[in-house]
């Protein structure tokens, strides 16, 4: 595999031999004669590598090497010491500040063609890697841009409503999507969900489930009638259950959990079903909590079981928590998670704050818990609060 080699030696009849032996080869052969000249010729022509002596005047060999190594621009290129030096202090030395390999003088002609071989191999196969973890990081990047676009943009403006959200998304893109619905001048529908795993193909599933949420007449959330209104609003439990059909565990090799929940904005009046995933928190103005639990398993055993759906009324001022699992499995460095006591704890103590307020004390809390520590998944919180 051709290659552009740098030799830096005081001898000339150094330099001119292993010229001749690496030329032959094919490779691109440069020369330097000492250090000053290799650091320049290095940094304007940033060769495939070098070939470096030790013992040379003004600057040696390894004040090269660190200097190079020391330089974003040249610290990836692979260095292999040729020098007259055999003590194996020198050989540890020169691994130490960044050689690949260390070759003593006299040396023999195969031996330096094999390990330069090696080496250009494996600098080839690194670059391969990262060109295509480039390309990956941008497919990453693109998909993450999708995922974020699905976040709501402006929540319906509802006179007996207020609702806020969070997003707050790990290195990995990840699964998570939630929406609130203007279904009719009477009824919101909102969900929340994730999908498991991280990656692209997590990304996608978001993608297609988002998107048969459209509220238009026959959609998933709607469905046609041949009279006035022309329409009826589907039960939560039936949503689940259509979802259920249309994303087989075998089909998409990925699951999902979810809750969904169709609101009455003029009486309170609250149908849900949760397909297995961490159970909204609903915080009434006295402090208790009430979970909705009602529903059913994963989204992905193709209908195989059915989902119940439960019924409440919200009062003027209750608030509704739907979050997913990266709050409360939230790690700290210790192994220890934030889980959903602390959570639950947190806000019953927060209940005569402001939603906004609630969600930002609950995200600090949660990276105080964790010492800072990176986010393990995706943290999505949406509240909503009844003022009727």
């Amino acid at each position: 595999m051709p290659g552009t080699i740098l030799i830096v030696d005081d001898s000339m009849v150094n330099r001119k031999l292993l010229s001749k032996t690496l030329a032959g080869l094919g490779h691109e052969i440069i020369e330097a004669r000492d250090g000053k000249e290799a650091l320049e010729r290095s940094f304007e022509l940033l060769p495939d590598l070098i070939l470096l002596d030790i013992i040379m005047p003004e600057i040696e060999g390894f004040e090269v090497c660190s200097a190079l190594k020391a330089d974003e621009r040249t610290a990836d290129i692979p260095i292999i010491f040729l020098s007259a030096r055999s003590e194996v202090k020198d050989k540890i030395k020169g691994l130490e500040i960044g050689a690949v390999d260390y070759i003593t003088k006299p040396f023999d002609r195969g031996e330096v063609l094999a390990r330069v071989q090696n080496q250009l191999k494996i600098r080839a196969l690194t670059k391969d890697l990262m060109e295509k973890q480039a390309r990956l990081d941008e497919d990453l990047k693109a998909a993450a841009g999708i995922q974020g676009s699905l976040l709501p943009r402006k929540l319906p403006d509802v006179e007996n409503l207020e609702m806020v959200w969070k997003f707050t998304p790990c290195e990995m893109i990840g699964g998570d999507i939630f929406n609130v619905l203007r279904l009719d001048e009477s009824h919101l529908g909102f969900y929340i969900l994730d999908v498991s795993g991280h990656g692209v193909p997590s990304a996608m599933v978001t993608v297609s489930v988002s998107q048969m949420f459209q509220t238009h007449s026959g959609s998933l959330v709607k469905r046609q009638k041949g009279n006035p209104p022309f329409y009826e609003i589907v039960q939560p439990r039936h949503v689940l259950q259509q979802l259920d059909r249309e994303y087989p565990l075998d089909r998409f090799d990925k699951y999902f959990t979810i809750v969904y929940a169709v609101l009455n904005v003029h009486t309170g009046h609250l149908s849900y079903s949760n397909a297995a995933h961490p159970c909204p928190v609903l915080l009434h103005a006295d402090g208790t909590l009430e979970l909705l639990d009602k529903g059913g398993t994963i989204i992905g055993l193709d209908g195989a079981v059915p989902f119940e759906e439960g019924e409440l009324d919200l009062h003027r001022g209750d608030k509704l928590f739907l979050y997913t699992d990266g709050l409360t499995e939230y790690q700290n460095d210790e192994g220890g998670f934030f889980g959903q006591d602390r959570f639950h704890d947190l806000l019953a103590s927060l209940r005569d704050r402001s939603l906004s307020v609630i969600l930002d004390r609950v995200y600090e809390a949660m990276t105080q818990f964790g010492n800072r520590v990176k986010l393990q998944d995706d943290v999505s919180i949406l509240g909503i609060e009844f003022k009727g």
